[in-house]
């Protein structure tokens, strides 16, 4: 017997109407699609996480345990759910671990770590329970719908500072860079047109191209002498000496587990745990509408494989010292591709696992390039807003409140928790309490504690 026919007899090509050379094509399509996330997941938590080592050699560390927990988790996929899914550690997810939850709570970034596997191990035992449909009808819908679009507006004023396109204000907050001086932000601005512009034009990998692309472009302007204003943001980073030693983010979460404060601990892992379970079910929920996810028979396939999927992807994350992994909507390029098996999931997995002997360019990657990711990320993210239905206000003001919320608050944590008190309690104005789980009243009492204890100084720092 062949290899082909192996893979064949594994993977059941024939009940998904495929072969291997559909699949090999289709998992590489997902692979370029998603690749950026092993140079812009380290540029995102190095700012989060001291080694020690410098950020240069942290960096590459990041890179390396974002490359084989990518691969550790959609080999899951491929193997246990058969299905044509990429995962890797998410966006907005990476951004709440190094910005909200290390940044501005003072958390240390081992604990958020052990958050991370705490999170990860929660999700394993809810799938094995089978109890993933009580905590889909916990989560208010048009909290679900809007998350995505909050996510992507969070990211977007991320990416927009980093490439200082936005810059601060006092008057104002926020304002527009000096786009036509400041050599970063005219190359961010041209790297973010010519991004967009290849996605406009269908080519695969259209954000590692525009990456690419504007990290030359940095380079060369370098060397005709032109110079940052940003003593922190060359346009040619200097090149580090390689490393793939990892050993001092591998199991750090350990650390992590001592001297807790159980609130903070426990609302770090209920927000890792909630846009994790609900960004991997709207992904596999969308996938499995499509007659692509479908078997020959026309049988739909159950979530339960990859959600577990997702759950030892994250927990092994976390363990090797990266944010939440989660499953990507950049999965449906392969699908669209003609993926229907986890032979698309596996070719994804080995292109994860090759990336590591190439974590050294992440380093060289100019800061403003890798943000320019986030902010093309954040354009795609916000269609998520079409689903909620707007002329229900017991639907819109959780949804806008979410929307809102969460980046001007610069967290993730209290996007979500604003959105999830103010459903239950537009539902009680509009007389329909009966649409209203217990659990939903549970979880907004939660949540209003919380903002309780934080704002009114209680928590301290934290």
């Amino acid at each position: 017997m062949t290899l082909s026919d192996r893979l064949a007899d594994v993977f059941d090509f024939e009940a998904h109407d495929t072969d291997l050379r559909t699949e090999i094509v289709a998992g590489l399509t997902t692979f370029l699609t998603m690749s950026y996330i092993v140079v812009v997941n380290p540029a995102i938590l190095v700012s989060a996480i001291d080694t020690g080592a410098g950020d240069a050699a942290t960096l590459q560390m990041i890179a390396v345990v974002t490359a084989l927990s990518a691969g550790v988790a959609t080999l899951v996929m491929a193997f246990y759910a058969n299905r044509p899914f990429g995962l890797a550690p998410g966006m907005g997810l990476n951004a709440f671990f190094a910005f909200t939850v290390v940044g501005a709570m003072g958390v240390p970034w081992q604990t958020a770590l052990a958050a991370i596997v705490v999170e990860g191990v929660l999700f394993i035992a809810l799938t094995l329970v089978g109890a993933r449909e009580y905590v889909i009808k916990l989560f208010p819908e048009p909290v679900k719908f809007a998350v995505g679009a909050a996510l992507g507006l969070f990211l977007a004023i991320i990416g927009l500072e980093k490439t200082f396109v936005v810059v601060a204000d006092p008057s104002t907050l926020l304002t527009l860079g000096a786009v036509a001086s400041d050599p970063v932000a005219i190359l961010s601005v041209l790297g973010l047109f010519l991004t967009f512009g290849l996605y406009v034009r269908g080519v695969t990998g259209s954000i590692v191209v525009g990456v690419l692309v504007t990290s030359v472009l940095g380079y060369a302007a370098a060397a005709l002498g032109v110079a940052s204003p940003h003593a922190s943001v060359p346009l040619a980073p200097s090149l580090p000496a390689p490393t793939w030693d990892v050993s001092p983010l591998v199991g750090a979460f350990v650390t992590g587990l001592r001297d807790l404060d159980a609130l903070a601990f426990t609302l770090v892992v209920l927000t890792f745990f909630f846009v994790d379970f609900l960004e991997t079910a709207g992904t596999l929920v969308a996938s499995v509408k499509s007659a692509a996810c479908w078997t020959r028979t026309g049988t739909s396939p159950t979530m339960d494989e990859p959600l577990m999927a997702d759950a030892v992807g994250t927990t092994v994350g976390g363990m090797l010292g990266t944010s939440t992994v989660t499953t990507y909507v950049e999965s449906a390029t392969g699908i669209e591709e003609g993926g229907r098996t986890g032979m698309t999931a596996l070719v994804v997995a080995l292109g994860f696992f090759a990336a590591v002997a190439f974590v050294p360019v992440a380093a060289a990657i100019p800061q403003y390039a890798s943000h320019i990711a986030l902010v093309v990320v954040a354009v795609l993210m916000l269609g998520n807003v079409s689903e909620v239905d707007w002329r229900d206000p017991t639907h819109a003001v959780p949804a806008g409140l979410t929307i809102i919320v969460m980046p001007f608050t610069y967290s993730i944590a209290y996007g979500i928790a604003a959105g999830v008190i103010a459903y239950p309690v537009m539902k009680a104005f509009a007389g329909e309490r009966d649409d209203v789980h217990l659990g939903q009243w549970a979880l907004a009492l939660l949540f209003a504690g919380y903002f309780v204890l934080r704002t009114g100084g209680i928590l301290g720092s934290v």
